[in-house]
């Protein structure tokens, strides 16, 4: 409601109108919930642990390699929207996500599960290739095929390599522990 309030003045407010002034004043805010000691926030980055878990044992697929994926995609915001107009965790493109069967690309659970299956159908693809399966959910299947491997586009190539930066140090970090 409160979205729905912000956005219906923002489309009729002058643009020198603070939002602020919309809002009811903080002191006749009443917090809905009561923060205990035992509430302990989760860290962004393992707050998806258990999904990503089932996806990897669903899909066959290291873990580390999904949770690098997020990272580099989203940094795990599921309301994450690209440029391009990718979206959620995995950064699903809308017709990627009709293709994969997420309903809503905004629901983490979805999102993952549809990301996950798509990433294990291109390293199926590219056999087991980690590079090419990347370079794809990157830029595209057909911009791999199209050169022959890593598409020369500096973003690829930047991506391909940030998440084997960020899978190797998740995995060095494990056997660490």
């Amino acid at each position: 409601m409160r979205t729905a309030v912000l956005a219906a003045a923002m489309s009729s407010a002058p643009l020198a109108r603070p939002v602020v002034a919309l809002l009811p004043p903080t002191s006749k805010v009443t917090p809905a919930i009561e923060v205990t000691e035992e509430y302990v926030a989760v860290p962004a980055s393992e707050a998806y642990d258990e999904i990503i878990d089932e996806a990897a044992r669903l899909y066959d697929i290291d873990a580390n390699l999904i949770h690098a994926v997020m990272q580099a995609e989203s940094a795990f915001h599921p309301y994450a929207v690209s440029r391009a107009g990718a979206e959620g965790l995995m950064q699903l493109m809308p017709e990627l996500s009709d293709e994969m069967g997420v309903g809503d690309a905004f629901d983490p659970r979805e999102n993952i599960m549809g990301g996950v299956r798509y990433l294990k159908r291109l390293l199926d693809y590219h056999d087991g290739n980690l590079d090419l399966a990347l370079a794809s959910y990157n830029a595209g299947p057909g911009n791999v095929e199209r050169y022959g491997g890593v598409p020369p586009f500096r973003e690829t190539r930047n991506y391909v390599k940030t998440i084997k930066q960020i899978l190797a140090a998740r995995r060095r970090s494990a056997d660490a522990d």
